[in-house]
């Protein structure tokens, strides 16, 4: 697979997204992160909103059905930075305005809110506490966050029901589990934010697929020394859809071949058994319908940062990393736990290391890619500049929206 994509220059600043999901685990905008332990980081964040059009192109830029489309994105804003006279005229149908919870709510400070909705600005209020010093916000904001792990799951219908009043769209921050999204559905949210998409409902006794078995299969064979071209050929022909997936692969302008393919045999040797071992890895994490797209995304952008960031490092065998990352959230795909599903997966004893335990240089690698997407920067033990790792990632979300549309049309 090619890269040919634009990333522009790299920012000084670590920046991550995380999807807001709708009731139907729709991705409707994202929430940027970014490192906020420097003083500095306010007015950096202020310079790049104002300037960059890197932010709006990659961070909140998604691709769905094969259809590229941006979303707005919320930005956390201390009440410096929402004082501050030279606050960014930012697009308004872009960013969506997010108050932390402990803010200082002074008259002062509420005149300014109310004038920042008066122009049109959407606006969110986080980290939500009973206070009541908080309640003139609550008639000036259209979302309100609630922390649903630091609330409790038992006090949210007396709360929900508390805030009816104020006609407000509710997020749950915080779900984990799906168990805790249909509660949370259950009660009226109608936004959720969370890691709930990437834990599995684990279903006992579950078995792959006579289709992701032969995916498997292949693996198995481009992992062999004896490999050959013709070898994984005989396996690929008994499923005449992969067939034709392989060879619209080939066929497709990200190759520009110029010498006429041949046979299927054939058109493996052009890709070479990397490509090859990438191409089964999507094929397997794509072909499951019933999961939301968001999922599909982050595993093909954290496969694909773990890739850059073992280049980067000239780590052996990169693509052993892609798959690492990629299949880090297997079980929540498969709805297997990750032990279970090792079991039946014939991945290299340090592929698996890294995906049960972190362990090894694999492991390493997607500690610090988790790590990075989470917004948890201050943790990550910086193998290289940081300016390569917002690079790795900006690069990585912008590789998933081609792959993404590249496969919509199966």
């Amino acid at each position: 697979m090619t890269d040919n994509l634009e990333t522009g220059e790299p920012l000084d600043l670590l920046l991550a997204r995380q999807p807001v999901f709708n009731k139907s685990q729709d991705v409707v905008s994202y929430l940027l992160l970014y490192r906020n332990d420097d003083e500095t980081a306010p007015k950096r964040i202020n310079d790049h909103l104002a300037t960059s059009s890197v932010i709006l192109n990659t961070y909140a830029s998604i691709c769905e059905e094969g259809q590229v489309r941006s979303l707005p994105c919320y930005i956390k804003l201390t009440d410096k930075t929402i004082m501050a006279e030279n606050f960014p005229e930012l697009p308004k149908e872009s960013f969506i305005l997010e108050i932390l919870g402990h803010s200082e709510v002074t008259p002062e400070f509420i005149d300014r809110v109310r004038e920042l909705g008066q122009q049109g600005y959407r606006l969110a209020l986080s980290d939500y506490k009973f206070d009541s010093k908080l309640d003139p916000l609550l008639n000036l904001i259209h979302i309100l966050k609630l922390d649903i792990q630091a609330q409790g799951l038992d006090k949210l219908p007396k709360l929900v029901q508390s805030l009816r009043k104020y006609n407000l769209e509710l997020l749950a921050d915080k779900v984990e589990t799906k168990e805790e999204f249909r509660k949370c559905h259950e009660l009226g949210f109608a936004l959720f934010q969370g890691y709930f998409l990437s834990k599995p409902e684990p279903v006992k006794g579950k078995k792959l697929g006579s289709s992701k078995v032969l995916l498997l299969q292949m693996m198995v064979e481009l992992q062999s020394p004896q490999a050959t071209a013709q070898s994984v050929e005989q396996i690929v022909i008994n499923d005449p859809l992969l067939t034709y997936r392989i060879l619209r692969v080939v066929n497709s302008a990200a190759f520009n071949f110029p010498r006429e393919i041949e046979s299927l045999s054939h058109a493996i040797s052009l890709l070479g058994f990397d490509q090859i071992r990438k191409w089964v890895s999507l094929f397997l994490v794509t072909d499951t319908q019933d999961k939301p797209e968001e999922l599909t995304r982050s595993m093909l952008a954290r496969g694909r940062m773990c890739e850059l960031l073992a280049e980067m490092l000239g780590r052996e065998q990169p693509i052993n990393n892609f798959i690492a990352g990629l299949f880090s959230k297997l079980d929540a795909l498969l709805d297997m736990d990750m032990p279970d599903l090792l079991q039946q997966i014939p991945l290299q004893s340090d592929v698996k290391a890294a995906l049960l335990n972190h362990e090894g240089q694999l492991g390493q690698i997607l500690e610090q890619a988790c790590l990075y997407e989470s917004g948890e920067f201050e943790n990550i033990d910086l193998l290289l500049d940081q300016a390569f790792y917002e690079t790795a990632y900006r690069h990585s979300l912008n590789w998933s929206q081609q792959v993404m549309a590249s496969l919509s049309d199966k």
